[in-house]
């Protein structure tokens, strides 16, 4: 039964081939996908949320860059590079079109097993600085 490590290596061999069954694969049917962006909860929300992600960054890649050899939760820090030229969705349900910008946005994840499938996977990483590379401006509230 593989462990959490190796869940999560497997896990980005699949996202970095978009391969979203053998991604699915390491998740438990009832998983839990935490992000910036918001939460996704099994196996058809995950889906979705993947499928969207490489919709928008077709060259989407995740490169790991320190690994922590704990059991569990496993623990990697990354660095995630795309090419935006589909469509992205933002967790408000806007779409933004393609801006063929490169991004290169660095991030932490941590996910937790059992029995042989991944439960829980938080992702973090800075929504300001994806936007940002995107050519987002921030803009003062109105008073």
């Amino acid at each position: 039964m593989p462990n959490a490590r190796e869940l999560k290596d497997a896990f980005i061999a699949a996202m970095n081939e978009h391969d979203l069954g053998r991604l699915l694969d390491c998740y438990s049917p009832d998983a839990v996908y935490v992000s910036p962006a918001g939460v996704a909860e099994g196996h058809e929300q995950i889906a979705w949320k993947f499928e969207h992600l490489f919709t928008a960054f077709p060259d989407l890649k995740i490169t790991p860059w320190h690994k922590f050899e704990w059991l569990d939760p496993s623990v990697t820090e990354y660095t995630l590079t795309g090419t935006h030229t589909g469509p992205f969705l933002l967790p408000d349900g806007e779409v933004v079109e393609p801006t063929g910008r490169r991004i290169v946005v660095r991030g932490v994840c941590a996910c937790s097993t059992e029995d042989g499938r991944i439960i829980t996977d938080r992702d973090y990483y800075d929504q300001l600085e994806l936007y940002c590379q995107l050519g987002f401006r921030l803009t003062p509230a109105p008073c």
